[in-house]
């Protein structure tokens, strides 16, 4: 979700209330009322479309828009769901604890997801044009183009798969919670730059983001397993982000001498 954001040379800090939000309407009214929640999730992502629309229109900045928007999503997620609560549907979790052979189903979906949008956006025409809105969106509108339409188009994106983030959060913890994924923010942004991206729009890789996202997270699981106090695993994942990216730019400076 956040590498769409990037690809348009945008920033999202809203993302992770957003998809508490979605885990509270997936464990209420999804639950209880399965079209009135459909309808519900569809309107959040046509809300990001709007929101998408509002920052290129007004030139806003989307840092701060988003950082306001992550407030109002906050506030909803807590009246919806005021403590840690509700029930995951049961079709949800039996395909969160789906069972493949030899590779847990979790990292069989983010491959299978990596490779589908690495192919839409890396190899279709239209993926050209949504890497062009960041990389040089005034020769994407001397083409013809609509920027409008194209950035309206992967924020809907953006809220599309954060949809699917929360509802997948869910299916693996069960229950709802308005704070699940607060920190999920800034390792979204993260897990974007490690796996390649850039904040300059139009230099993403999407199958990139999924290492990096897989990276952060069994970073976070080799700490646990080394039995680290969590007053210092949030310390040990900063350092370990910091020497990965800093190798990083070392390979891509000597390239570049070369």
């Amino acid at each position: 979700a956040q590498m769409f954001i990037i690809t348009v040379n945008d920033l999202d800090l809203s993302i992770g209330p957003f998809v508490g939000l979605v885990s509270c309407i997936g464990a209420t009214l999804l639950l209880d009322n399965p079209v009135a929640g459909l309808l519900a999730l569809a309107a959040l992502v046509i809300v990001y479309g709007a929101v998408g629309a509002l920052i290129h229109l007004r030139n806003l900045p989307s840092i701060v828009v988003t950082l306001g928007l992550s407030f109002v999503w906050l506030g909803i997620a807590v009246m919806i769901l005021p403590s840690p609560g509700g029930k995951a549907p049961d079709w949800l979790k039996a395909i969160m604890t789906l069972q493949t052979p030899w590779v847990p189903f979790p990292i069989v979906a983010a491959v299978v997801i990596g490779v589908a949008v690495h192919l839409a956006l890396m190899l279709s025409s239209y993926g050209v044009i949504a890497r062009g809105a960041g990389g040089n969106p005034k020769a994407l509108t001397r083409a013809g183009w609509s920027m409008l339409r194209t950035k309206m188009t992967m924020y809907m994106l953006a809220g599309l798969f954060g949809v699917f983030s929360g509802l997948s959060l869910l299916g693996l913890t069960t229950a709802g919670d308005a704070h699940v994924a607060d920190r999920y923010t800034l390792y979204s942004i993260a897990g974007v730059i490690l796996g390649g991206g850039e904040f300059i729009g139009g230099r993403v890789s999407p199958l990139g983001a999924v290492v990096g996202a897989l990276t952060l997270a069994l970073a976070g699981s080799f700490l646990i397993f080394l039995k680290i106090s969590p007053d210092w695993q949030i310390g040990a994942q900063g350092a370990i982000l910091i020497v990965v990216l800093a190798l990083r730019a070392l390979v891509t400076y000597g390239e570049q001498k070369r």
